[in-house]
């Protein structure tokens, strides 16, 4: 089958540009590029709310071989996805599929992103461009398609994306006797399942809530986009929970604020880690977990209080994966326990804190 091929482009905030053809809905935008290296799982990583606000580079080199799938429900959630729309702001491939094949597919990832009005680009060198991506960090981008239409450059995390992907008023999934509160700052799907599936009852919250009044045995964090230093009402009410002393645990950008909460700081990566298998080591044990990632922050362990303790690292880069208080049911990993897409080697860590809840 021919395809009428539409000129496209890539141009980064340093002048780079790289030229290829448009795919999916055809208009210009911006935002953040970021790569990732997962090999599979672009529908629930394109639905990732961490996402938000940023133009997305698989470096796998083909995208779209197996269509996208049905959009069935379990517990009112999405059952293939992590939220109920696409989250990046753009998709760069090097070689898009048109034909799909898969039992499941109900459509083409194009026309998915023509639906949610999401731009793509093919043809690019995805390797040159992940190479500049490592060698002068993330930088804002933007796609142009429609030479006539002028888009300027915008840095995402400098506005709150947590306040556009958090739910606006509480929502509760019903499953067992014992409740957690879950503040969603961006949560995904799997988190809400994993804990469904172990029989835990969630409350899910918006993330400036005083989820403190709720009664729960437990709080969660959840993962979500952009800076967090930003989530001052989020950060403040974790300070709150800390004095209620039931289990907290923080993922991805929850264990950043978790992190600040407790006195300690983060800082930008240079380029994140974005991707299904990136190896952290759990220090004091022999422990190696390949981890599902996907994060532009991480939390200064030389700034951590003498009341907690570093819990994983990156063993790539010897970065921060995690942290542990060294007395109270408090935790947190950088890494995403639940994986969607990517190993699930670290759910323990869901049985952990399960079993700390009173």
């Amino acid at each position: 089958m021919t395809k009428r091929k539409t000129k496209a482009k890539l141009i980064l905030e340093d002048g780079s540009e790289f030229s290829g053809f448009s795919f999916g809905y055809e208009a210009n935008t911006n935002g953040e590029v970021v790569f990732n290296t997962g090999m599979v799982g672009y529908p629930e990583t394109m639905t990732d709310p961490s996402y938000r606000g940023q133009i997305l580079v698989c470096t796998y080199p083909l995208i779209g071989n197996y269509g996208v799938p049905s959009r069935e429900r379990e517990f009112g959630l999405l059952k293939n996805f992590e939220s109920d729309n696409i989250q990046c702001r753009a998709l760069i491939v090097s070689e898009y599929s048109y034909k799909h094949s898969h039992w499941n597919a109900e459509k083409s990832l194009s026309d998915w992103m023509i639906e949610e009005k999401i731009p793509g680009i093919y043809g690019i060198d995805t390797r040159m461009l992940t190479r500049k991506l490592r060698d002068k960090g993330t930088m804002p981008g933007k796609i142009v398609i429609d030479e006539n239409s002028n888009i300027d450059f915008q840095d995402p995390n400098k506005t709150n994306l947590v306040g556009e992907v958090s739910v606006k008023e509480v929502v509760e999934y019903k499953a067992g006797k014992q409740k957690i509160v879950l503040v969603d700052c961006g949560t995904k799907n799997s988190i809400i399942r994993a804990f469904i599936g172990r029989g835990i009852s969630v409350i899910r919250a918006p993330y400036d809530y005083n989820f403190t009044e709720i009664e729960t045995n437990g709080i969660v964090i959840s993962n979500g986009p952009g800076d967090p230093k930003l989530n001052t009402a989020t950060i403040e009410n974790v300070k709150k929970a800390f004095k209620l002393e039931k289990p907290v645990l923080g993922i991805c950008l929850g264990s950043q604020i978790l992190a600040l909460a407790a006195g300690a700081d983060t800082y930008k990566l240079k380029y994140g880690h974005r991707g299904h298998n990136q190896p952290c080591n759990e220090l004091g044990t022999k422990r190696c977990y390949i981890t599902s990632q996907n994060h532009g922050y991480a939390v200064d362990s030389k700034t951590l209080t003498e009341d907690w303790r570093e819990w994983f690292i990156n063993d790539n880069d010897g970065t921060n994966e995690g942290i542990i208080h060294i007395s109270k049911p408090f935790f947190a990993s950088q890494f995403h326990p639940e994986a969607s897409p990517g190993p699930d080697d670290s759910e323990f860590i869901f049985d952990m804190f399960v079993r700390a809840l009173k």
